[in-house]
């Protein structure tokens, strides 16, 4: 059989094949009307980003400028949208999974979408989920106390009743208190996700951690503009807490530092010592099982979303969300990215949204950015072995 397109050596056993979208064979020899050989590199599965915000709103981005160079296949929306605002159409050459808001409103401005309990609305948030289950996969809270005023967790508590209602899993956004941290994570089941478990803002150590950890809640990065502390994150690997997914919460505060992407955050968990194995399974399998996703594998009969990566030894310098810093003795350079199969193409980025704040710094390194990025667009492609072939110019 001639496949669609053939990675040579792109599985432990030989050859990865695709054919209508799907991983069709693995094994030597196969033959492909696109051949590519990807021999000396790392090929796994797409990248699963569990916390992303890619929706409409302040916080929203474009994922098309960054997946192409990322191997980043699926943008779970965390909670830009809400019952009010859930879009129909996100991004159309990426996978978009969506956690529903428990505010109605969602992320149309910076933050206090839970100040107004009428707009946590649970029979409204039951009606959306089923109504749009092939795409929410689950509900997002941010408790922290800008985003709920006086109301304590009882957003946590509405979102808990959805998701109890639907079968779904509750992410939970931890960050100033009060409510307090304990008060959250008591409340939390197995299978729901804390993100920002390595918040510096929140510092969850202590034994409310422990307990929540052990009966089955869901660590996950979540690195954003601050919730992610080299520190914290090295006492819970000392402690055996250690993150069940890794995210980035990339936003359009957090998109031009300290995230960039999320190979970059992936570096900093290697950087902690985390080995590269567990590493990929936090971006991979981890996140498609914890939201229910396609994807995550190369088995076959597993939809073709595949990253090629080549894989740099060194000692790279990497800051958290509070200038730490720490070294990285790997990195991964994406070299191709796949989504069902379909090579995706390089994308300018956008303009910056003139209500985000930049240094000076940051806007030097936007104007170089831009510059660099028209450069490579206005010359041959190149990359894995005869990507340019599929761009005619």
């Amino acid at each position: 059989m001639t496949y669609d397109l053939v990675l040579r050596g792109g599985a432990p056993d030989g050859d990865l094949a695709v054919h209508n979208g799907l991983v069709a064979a693995t094994g030597p020899d196969l033959d492909g009307a696109v051949v590519h050989d990807v021999r000396g590199l790392l090929v796994t599965p797409g990248l699963i980003d569990l916390h992303t915000h890619v929706g409409p709103g302040y916080w929203g981005i474009d994922p098309a400028a960054l997946a192409w160079r990322t191997g980043v296949t699926t943008w779970v929306d965390a909670g830009s949208m809400g019952a009010f605002t859930l879009v129909g159409h996100l991004c159309h050459i990426v996978r978009v999974p969506v956690l529903l808001n428990i505010s109605a409103i969602g992320l149309a401005g910076r933050t206090g979408e839970s100040r107004d309990l009428a707009h946590c609305d649970v029979g409204l948030a039951i009606e959306t989920v089923r109504a749009h289950r092939d795409r929410v996969r689950g509900i997002k809270v941010r408790i922290d106390r800008e985003t709920v005023g006086g109301n304590g967790i009882e957003p946590l508590r509405r979102g808990l009743r959805v998701a109890e209602a639907c079968g779904i899993p509750v992410m939970v956004h931890i960050g100033a208190t009060p409510p307090e941290l304990d008060e959250v994570l008591d409340v939390l089941r197995p299978g729901d996700i804390v993100t920002h478990c390595a918040s510096g803002i929140a510092a969850p150590l202590g034994p409310a951690v422990v307990a929540a950890h052990r009966r089955g809640v869901l660590f996950d990065i979540g690195h954003g503009s601050g919730g992610f502390a080299f520190d914290v994150a090295a006492a819970q690997l000392a402690a055996g807490l250690r993150p069940y997914t890794i995210s980035t919460d990339l936003h359009a505060r957090s998109l031009h530092g300290p995230v960039f992407d999320l190979p970059t955050t992936m570096a900093k968990l290697l950087a902690l010592g985390m080995p590269l194995p567990e590493v990929l399974a936090a971006v991979t399998t981890h996140p498609a099982r914890a939201l229910g996703l396609p994807g995550g594998t190369l088995d076959v009969g597993a939809p073709a979303d595949i990253a090629v990566f080549r894989l740099e030894e060194g000692s790279f310098e990497l800051a958290d969300a509070h200038r730490q810093v720490r070294r990285s003795p790997l990195r991964l350079v994406n070299e191709a990215t796949y989504v069902g199969g379909r090579l995706l193409p390089p994308v300018l980025p956008g303009p910056v949204p003139p209500w985000v704040p930049l240094t000076d710094a940051q806007r030097a390194a936007l104007t170089r950015r831009d510059r660099d990025l028209r450069t490579l667009l206005s010359a041959p492609l190149v990359g894995v072995d005869g990507l340019a072939e599929q761009f005619p110019r």
